[in-house]
């Protein structure tokens, strides 16, 4: 404590404004001296460092400087603190209901812990608390090659304690609206290994496949509400069983047609907001039109059409027209050449065999 003030006081003089220091140095000087003559906050420096002085009006970030020179620039007074363990990430496979709804699920895990945890942790002697050796090997004539690798004594962990393996029962809460990929940490539940943090635990949600639902954002597409060709034209009453259990009623306006592939939006009824749940976003459908099967329509069926939907019109003069022949077709077929093979290929080949022959011309000259 003497050597302390002894120092403080020098470097006051030294530093002091009105004896021409600087009035910034001064005052970190100060401050650290009350962290020094304070055997409290002197001792959370040496633990925990400026953080752990956050709170209490704890030096700047020069500090280090300012303390080294109480203790004649040798260096860091205090050590780093515990460094934190290593996190572990799991992944939980979750389904829309659930990111919709919400939900809680218990998890177990397996951690490292201490077989006595109230027995006071030892330094391994092995590796001087450092967790790892240096090994030097010879790997030819004069060459000497040195590693670092892991103390086998304490298995990298810088302490002497035996530790056993512990099935942990961990609860996860799955927040209405949280999306994939989002990430759920639970603070220190990882291995609680001596002298350091605690790891943290962290769930991924992965949102499994919906056969109905597709999700963006906030919004929510159903994406082949099948309706037939009569209800297209003379309008619809779609039931949809939404990811809650409720059970909605869509009507279609009086008199109107639902084209193949239209869509329609129903407000407030998408995926709930995280952290909102109470504001939602949009509701989509998009209608597939069910056509009738093939030579399912009658003659007399056929003129009934024929009398209520309006008449087919005629493009051309069909008197010199050639009439050929249409056949089911998928639209990825396009592109092919005549032989069904795709076009890229055959045109890379005739590519090569181009610039092969410019180059035989090239040898000719």
């Amino acid at each position: 404590e003497n050597d302390i003030k002894k120092a403080y006081r020098k470097l006051a003089v030294k530093h002091h404004p009105d004896k021409g220091g600087d009035e910034a140095v001064f005052k970190e000087i100060t401050k650290a001296y009350e962290v020094l003559s304070d055997s409290q906050k002197r001792k959370i420096y040496d633990q925990y460092g400026e953080e752990g002085l956050e709170n209490g009006g704890a030096p700047s970030h020069s500090a280090e400087d300012i303390f080294s020179m109480f203790f004649g620039g040798g260096g860091r007074r205090r050590n780093q603190g515990p460094k934190k363990g290593e996190d572990v990430v799991h992944q939980i496979n979750v389904t829309l209901e659930d990111l919709y709804n919400g939900k809680t699920r218990k998890l177990a895990i397996t951690r490292k812990v201490p077989v006595d945890p109230e027995a006071e942790p030892k330094v391994c002697s092995a590796c001087d608390g450092h967790g790892v050796k240096m090994l030097t090997r010879q790997i030819g004539p004069g060459m000497i090659q040195q590693m670092q690798v892991a103390c086998q004594d304490c298995g990298g962990q810088g302490y002497d304690v035996k530790l056993k393996t512990e099935r942990q029962v961990l609860e996860c809460c799955i927040e209405k609206g949280m999306k994939h990929g989002q990430k759920i940490v639970l603070r220190g539940e990882a291995d609680q290994l001596p002298g350091t943090i605690p790891g943290d635990v962290v769930f991924v949600l992965a949102q499994e496949k919906h056969a109905k639902f597709l999700r963006k954002n906030d919004d929510l597409l159903i994406t082949n509400q099948k309706i037939t060709l009569i209800e297209a034209l003379t309008g619809t009453q779609v039931a949809i069983n939404h990811l809650d259990g409720r059970k909605l009623v869509c009507k279609t306006a009086p008199g109107e047609i639902i084209k193949p592939g239209q869509i329609k939006c129903i407000e407030d009824e998408g995926m709930p907001m995280h952290k909102n749940p109470f504001v939602k976003g949009k509701l989509y459908i998009r209608f597939e039109i069910v056509f009738p099967p093939n030579n399912s329509i009658t003659p007399s069926q056929k003129a009934v059409l024929e009398q209520v939907l309006p008449a087919a019109p005629t493009p051309m003069s069909l008197a010199d027209a050639e009439e050929v022949t249409m056949q089911d077709a998928e639209e990825a077929s396009m592109g092919s050449d005549a032989g069904g093979h795709s076009r890229a290929a055959t045109d890379e080949d005739g590519d090569e065999e181009m610039r092969g022959g410019q180059r035989v011309q090239c040898a000719q000259q």
